[in-house]
Formats: C-alpha cells, sequence, structure tokens
C-alpha cells in the first residue's frame, strides 16, 4: 500500500528522520491508541477501522516517486541523505501490533490498539492509524444508534452524496458493520458485499409528462422491483396512483419529505385499501435516531428508513478525539514507561490489556495475572510484521458488533446526551502503582 506512506502528517517524517540522524533508531517504543473519553453524545463507541489499519501498517511503502517529493521538502531537504533514503527504501514494519476485534464495543480510556515497534516505526504509522480508526469508529457508532432506534425496522445507508466519494464506501461498511440491511453505494456492494438498494429520484418522475406516465415507465422497466417515490408532487394522490398503476407488483412507495408521521399512516392507508397491503413504506430525507424513535413512537407505520447525512456526517457527533501515545520506551536494555501528566491529558504509563467480564471492564498492565472469569479484548495481529490472524470478514465482524451491541445494557441505549461521562472501567492495582512510581520519578 504504498499510497498510504504519504497519507500521514508532515512531523511524523521530521521525527522520524531526528531519530535516524541522532541515533534513536534502535530505541524500541510502545504506543497506545485510544480515545480519552467520550463525545457528550455517546455512551459507547463501536471500533472500526481496525482490519484497514493493520493492511496498512504491513504494506506500508515508500516508491522513487515519493522518495524524490520528500527528498525537495524543505522540512525534510537536510535531512535525506543516502543513509536515510536507503532507510525510507527499505522500510518494512518489524514490530507487533495488538488491537481489538473490529465491531468491539469500546469506553473512554481502554486502547483500541497497541503497537511495539523500532521507535521510527511506531512514529511512521500514528497518523495512519488515527484517522482510520477515528472516521471508521465515529460513523459505526453513530449508525449502530440509528439501527437501535430503527427497533427491528429496516436501516439503508443513503448518505454517498454528502461526503467524499472515498470516505462514502467506508461509511456504507461502517454502518452495516452495526446492522444496516443495506446501502445505495454500488462500489460498497461490490467491495464488501452489501446489498445494495435504491429506487429512483423526483428527477425521474419529473422527467416525465405526468406522474402516472413516470410510474409506468418505471413499473414496465422493473417489474419486480418497484418502489415508487410518491411525494413529488401529492403524497397521498401519488399513493392512489402507485397502487393503481403497480398493483401486486407494487413493492413498496418511498417518502422523502413532508409530516412523515401524519403521512405514513394516511399512505398506509391508501395501499391496504387498494389491495397493496404487502407494499412497504420506505421513508427518508434528514433522518436520525432522534427524529426515528419519535416516529416510531408516534406510530408511523413506517418498514424501512433511508439515512444519510446524518449518519455519514455524524452530525451530532462529526469528530473523535482518538490519540496515540508512547507508554513506554526500551534502549540499551532499559525499560523506561512513560506517563504524560498535562492537566486533563494524562495518560496511564506502561503497556496494556483490557479485560471484559460480567462486572464491567478493568485495564490492566500487559504482564499482569489475567482476573479470573475475564476475557482480554486486545489480541496479538502482527508479529514480526506479519499478520498473526487472517483478515476478518465483513460478516464476522458483523456478527461480533451485532452480539457486543445486543449484550450492552438499556441504559447505554439511551440517546440523551450525559451530563457528565464517567468511564465505566475499572483501574487494575498495578496500573495504579505504576503510576504512582512513574509520577515520584518525575517529581
Amino acid at each position: 500500500m504504498s499510497s498510504a506512506a504519504l497519507k500521514t502528517d508532515l512531523y511524523q517524517l521530521t521525527m522520524a528522520a531526528g531519530y535516524f540522524h541522532r541515533d534513536l533508531a534502535d530505541t524500541v517504543a510502545t504506543c497506545e491508541m485510544f480515545v480519552r473519553r467520550l463525545p457528550k453524545q455517546r455512551r459507547y463507541l463501536v471500533a472500526n477501522g481496525i482490519e484497514a489499519a493493520l493492511d496498512a501498517i504491513v504494506g506500508l511503502r515508500f516508491d522513487e516517486e515519493q522518495i524524490d517529493y520528500l527528498r525537495e521538502l524543505p522540512a525534510l531537504r537536510d535531512a535525506m541523505d543516502d543513509a536515510f533514503v536507503q532507510y525510507l527504501r527499505d522500510y518494512r514494519f518489524s514490530g507487533e501490533v495488538w488491537a481489538v476485534d473490529e465491531g468491539t464495543v469500546m469506553f473512554g480510556g481502554a486502547p483500541f490498539m497497541r503497537v511495539t515497534a523500532p521507535i521510527i516505526e511506531a512514529q511512521i504509522i500514528e497518523t495512519f492509524i488515527l484517522s482510520t480508526i477515528n472516521h471508521g469508529t465515529m460513523i459505526a457508532s453513530k449508525a449502530a444508534r440509528v439501527v437501535r432506534a430503527a427497533s427491528g425496522r429496516a436501516v439503508l445507508e443513503f448518505g454517498t452524496r454528502r461526503t467524499h466519494p472515498d470516505e462514502a464506501v467506508g461509511s456504507a461498511r461502517a454502518a452495516y458493520l452495526v446492522g444496516a440491511a443495506g446501502t445505495s453505494n454500488v462500489e460498497a456492494g461490490h467491495r464488501y458485499s452489501i446489498p445494495v438498494l435504491g429506487t429512483a429520484s423526483h428527477m425521474w418522475t419529473m422527467a416525465h409528462d405526468s406522474e402516472e406516465q413516470a410510474f409506468d415507465n418505471y413499473v414496465k422497466t422493473f417489474p419486480n422491483a418497484s418502489i415508487l417515490l410518491i411525494d413529488t408532487y401529492d403524497t397521498v394522490r401519488g399513493a392512489h396512483r402507485a397502487a393503481d398503476i403497480a398493483k401486486d407488483k407494487l413493492e413498496g412507495v418511498r417518502l422523502d419529505s413532508g409530516d412523515l408521521l401524519e403521512l405514513s399512516k394516511a399512505v398506509r392507508g391508501v395501499l391496504d385499501a387498494e389491495g397493496c397491503p404487502a407494499a412497504k413504506i420506505v421513508a427518508s430525507g434528514d433522518l436520525n435516531e432522534y427524529k426515528i424513535a419519535e416516529l416510531l413512537a408516534g406510530g408511523a407505520p413506517i418498514d424501512v428508513f433511508g439515512v444519510g447525512t446524518e449518519l455519514v456526517c455524524s452530525k451530532d457527533a462529526p469528530s473523535l478525539g482518538g490519540v496515540y501515545k508512547v507508554v513506554q520506551y526500551e534502549r540499551a536494555g532499559r525499560v523506561v514507561p512513560i506517563m504524560k501528566l498535562a492537566e486533563g491529558k494524562a495518560t496511564y504509563p506502561g503497556p496494556h490489556q483490557i479485560y471484559r467480564g460480567g462486572d464491567g471492564d478493568l485495564l490492566t498492565l500487559a504482564d499482569e495475572d489475567p482476573p479470573a472469569d475475564m476475557v482480554p479484548l486486545l489480541k496479538q495481529r502482527i508479529a514480526d510484521g506479519e499478520r498473526t490472524t487472517s483478515a476478518v470478514s465483513l460478516a464476522d465482524c458483523r456478527y461480533h458488533a451485532m452480539a457486543e451491541l445486543d449484550a450492552l445494557d438499556d441504559e447505554l441505549h439511551r440517546f440523551e446526551p450525559l451530563a457528565q461521562y464517567a468511564s465505566p472501567i475499572d483501574i487494575s492495582p498495578g496500573v495504579v502503582a505504576l503510576c504512582d512510581r512513574v509520577k515520584e520519578a518525575r517529581a
């Protein structure tokens, strides 16, 4: 994956060059990626982007064109001597990576990923890990709430036109990971075998001389997949026309505007009276988990929800502050645990493991004895620069995510923002003791 080499911040490369030229390249660093605290609008996160990050780590290379470009950057020019250039040509990740399963429910302070590698290698991959996991987790976490709000009704991801084309494919995957029934994005369907669904837009109807003609032409073209958009002009009248023209071939109708609660009730009545009781009602139009929950609480007979902008932009929490921090380094046979003490941004020193059991989660040092009746969430994924396990299929990740979400306490599925977030993770005595030792040493 040579293109990933420059999908980074410049300072990763200036630091890499600095380590190389100041005889620090033999230092082994352990770094962890985690989210300090959740956004106020979130009570949990769903880990996503893990598999993509692992693939990028083992596949990262610098090609000659990229190296030539770096030679000319003013900030790097003085450091791009023959020795460092050769280092970049030969670059291969040689360390180890531990990570949680994609689809795992996560809380503030728990590591998603732990990297141990020569310090240059650990440094260069930071930005790509953060951008991949932060964005993927942000979208998956929002989509999980939307799916939960639908209470078993199908949710379709409709957000391609509201985000970057590359991110649209990943967003469709994220939504499917947490239970969406399908996507409108054709590339996502092709790449990940996600069900692809869609009908026609208002342009189709308006391109005809009448709504009747538009419906008739669509049904003749797609006799076995007729979901008609009925709100271009008059929604209730459109429902009558759809039922009259498609008859028993009418798979469903879509509402994209107006009072969806009242219109869905009126349209359901029309479809049932016109002999189309099996026809489904699909609703779209700036929906989110709050609106979906409100519609269903009001008795809206909606069978399928199409959600676009709010999902792919995670509009109420549009960024995730995941960080990647060094927790230990080893140099000349000396192991030094590292702890950041900055107010509001303190970190725990030493490599960690996160365990989950009946009473919740527990953060321990990686070499502490495992607690009884708890399972470790971080698993070794890369050793000596090679994947230790095969890439996990989206189907398996989806199964894991759904099981994780179903196991959550109902309180964590509530949509109201928390007044103050407190991580439900307990901290082991070993972590507390190491914190005290490092603080005392820094005093």
